[in-house]
């Protein structure tokens, strides 16, 4: 069976889609590991009865527990909205991919 130009486009576009839906995955489990390191450190914090330090480098320095939290909730914003995206951008291709794929099933069942 061969196919015309169209349908063959279509299912190239379908496998650029699924390669860019495999990144955006990626990233977004990066960002969630991102997330759940940020949470962890801010509970360290928060139990903390000592020194806080700080590590910046190779050296570590003492800092203001409401310093480190301050910087860390502004990285946990930061985190959160990047995710927000990705979810956006994820569910953009999956409708993309579903729209193409319908197209793709048509045109092959319609020979």
């Amino acid at each position: 069976m061969t196919m015309d130009k169209d349908t063959e486009a279509k299912i190239q576009q379908l496998q650029m889609l699924e390669q860019n839906m495999q990144n955006i995955l990626m990233q977004k489990q990066t960002m969630q590991a991102q997330q759940i390191e940020v949470g962890n450190a801010v509970t360290e914090i928060n139990d903390s009865k000592g020194e806080v330090f700080k590590i910046i480098g190779p050296i570590m320095v003492s800092t203001s527990k409401d310093k480190i939290n301050n910087e860390l909730k502004s990285k946990q914003e930061i985190v959160e909205l990047k995710l927000k995206n990705l979810e956006k951008q994820e569910s953009q291709l999956k409708d993309k991919a579903s729209k193409l794929q319908s197209e793709v099933m048509e045109k092959i069942q319609s020979k």
